[in-house]
């Protein structure tokens, strides 16, 4: 098989984690689950060299030197410096344009949790087997309940290794996730992607020839300097912004999904925390009433609370199913029914 390069995909501001990830600091440079940070467990459950060969980090400027602190424990990783954000298919396209083209490209966001790496590694060699035949391959997750913030694949015919896709879906509202779950041949769609280089360029030059050229052109003018890469911002500037699902996966008639059984959460929210926090990891839980907690904490009488604090003491009597976090001069008290409203706090936008 050819080398597998992990394509770790390091943006965004991680909002609806405030107040512990901010713009200064976001979700995948914190650790959040366990001792390491997010990106750094991205970058270790791809550090097998019998099985990939050094990592390609793809991010911005605001991030370069979280990326260059936590990547330097890992030898021979390269970074893409993009000169503004575009979503993932620019990202992903820059990636493939750096690389031979007959490797392999598995595509990882850096935010991500994996309980089961042993678990995720053999997905990914299923998919990178799937991708070397020329198959655009997403990792489907297999639902845990019925999820409304997620997009889903639906699987079509078996092939060797994984399934075609049949279609992918938007997120759905709750009767029709719960209609997914029944059904049971759909996926979460987790973002996680394996591809030949020069197959994604192909498809890119199919279904968003602009995209295409304007990315080689960056590439072919832009300039290295040691382990980073800094594309041409003239040429990237004119790219439109567009997620590799609608520019890419979407549109190809050779999509597959390996299903994958890892234990998966995209850490979205303080309820996703909780759950990845009290699902096993050592030092955070669960405790009797499955609840989450971090720093000077007492509970009496609740259940499924997550709670953490940087020094102030919190105390919480009879709760259940809250998030209270304290960062600093910030204090953070919300139902996990609103977890997902968190982003649009003032504080989450502003800092």
């Amino acid at each position: 098989m050819a080398a597998i390069y992990p394509v770790v995909l390091s943006g965004g501001n991680g909002t609806r984690l405030w107040p512990r990830s901010r713009k200064a600091m976001p979700k995948p440079f914190l650790p959040l689950v366990g001792e390491h940070t997010l990106f750094e467990a991205t970058l270790d459950r791809c550090a097998d060299d019998d099985r990939f060969a050094n990592a390609v980090i793809v991010t911005g400027v605001a991030h370069l030197s979280h990326v260059q602190a936590q990547a330097a424990a890992f030898a021979g990783t390269q970074v893409i410096v993009e000169p503004e954000g575009k979503n993932t298919a620019p990202a992903i396209a820059l990636a493939a344009a750096r690389l031979p083209t007959d490797s392999i490209m598995l595509v990882c966001p850096s935010d991500h949790h994996i309980a089961d790496p042993a678990a995720f590694t053999q997905a990914a060699c299923a998919a990178a087997t799937l991708a070397q035949e020329g198959w655009l391959v997403a990792l489907g997750i297999t639902p845990t309940h019925p999820e409304t913030g997620y997009g889903y694949i639906l699987r079509g015919d078996p092939i060797p290794g994984g399934f075609a896709v049949k279609r992918f879906v938007e997120k759905p509202d709750l009767a029709t996730a719960e209609a997914f779950l029944a059904d049971g041949n759909y996926s979460w769609n987790g973002g996680i992607f394996a591809f030949q280089a020069g197959a994604f360029l192909d498809a890119l030059d199919r279904y968003r020839p602009a995209m295409a050229a304007l990315v080689r052109q960056s590439v072919a003018a832009g300039r290295s300097e040691g382990a980073l890469f800094f594309p041409d911002a003239d040429s990237f500037a004119e790219i439109a912004e567009e997620s590799v699902d609608y520019a890419v996966m979407e549109e190809t008639d050779r999509a597959a999904v390996v299903p994958a059984v890892m234990g998966w959460s995209d850490i979205g929210n303080w309820h996703a925390l909780r759950d990845a926090r009290i699902g096993g990891a050592a030092g955070l839980g669960p405790d009797d009433g499955a609840n989450a907690v971090i720093g000077n904490v007492e509970l009496v009488d609740c259940r499924r609370v997550l709670a953490e604090t940087d020094g102030p003491r919190i105390s919480i009597i009879g709760m259940e199913d809250v998030a209270v976090v304290v960062d600093g001069d910030d204090v953070l008290v919300t139902s996990m029914t609103g977890a997902q409203k968190v982003g649009k706090l003032a504080g989450a936008t502003n800092q």
